[in-house]
C-alpha cells in the first residue's frame, strides 16, 4: 500500500490554522487570523483580532463608525499582535508568519521587532492605502520578505 497523496501542503496547513484562528474572532465585520511558525514547521503561536484579556466583548464596541472612543479602532488587537505577545517560547526570532490579511503599519512594526522575517498573506484588500504602503516600506527597509498565499484552488471542509 502506499501513502496517500492528496494531503494539504505546508503553506495550505498554515494558512488554514490562521483562517481557522481567525473564526474565534467576535468582531462582526473582520476575522482575521494569524500563525506563527519555526523553520521546521513547528507552529509557535496563535492569535485573532479581539479585545485584550480582561476587556469585555460585550461592553466595548465593535462599531466601526463614530468617534475614537465608541468605535472598535482604540481597543482591538490585530491577530498579529496577539500573536507575538501569546508566544512565551523565548525569541521569534527567523519564524515565518501566516496571515489571512496583509499586516496593518502597527503589526509590521510588531512583526520586525519580533524578529519574524517571512509574511505569507491571503489577502490584501488594503493595497495601495498609506498604512499597507508603510508596512510594505518598513518590511523592506527590514528585509523582511512578505509574499501573497498562492492558493490551491482545494476545497478543504471540516464537520465537528
Amino acid at each position: 500500500m502506499m501513502k496517500r497523496n492528496d494531503y494539504i501542503c505546508w503553506d495550505e496547513y498554515f494558512m488554514g490554522v490562521a483562517h481557522l484562528s481567525g473564526m474565534r474572532s467576535k468582531d462582526p465585520n473582520t476575522q482575521v487570523g494569524c500563525c506563527i511558525v519555526s523553520d521546521d514547521n513547528k507552529i509557535l503561536s496563535m492569535g485573532y483580532n479581539g479585545f485584550p484579556k480582561g476587556c469585555s466583548d460585550d461592553e466595548f464596541p465593535w462599531d466601526r463608525e463614530g468617534d475614537e472612543l465608541h468605535s472598535k479602532y482604540a481597543y482591538v488587537t490585530h491577530s498579529e499582535l496577539n500573536a507575538i505577545l501569546n508566544y512565551r517560547g523565548g525569541s521569534l526570532e527567523g519564524t515565518k508568519l501566516y496571515v489571512s490579511l496583509f499586516p496593518c503599519n502597527e503589526c509590521a512594526k510588531a512583526i520586525i521587532q519580533a524578529g519574524i522575517k517571512t509574511v505569507v498573506y491571503d489577502s490584501d484588500k488594503y493595497d495601495g492605502t498609506p498604512m499597507n504602503i508603510a508596512s510594505k516600506r518598513m518590511f523592506d527597509a527590514a528585509g523582511v520578505r512578505y509574499e501573497p498565499y498562492q492558493r490551491t484552488g482545494r476545497e478543504v471542509s471540516m464537520k465537528l
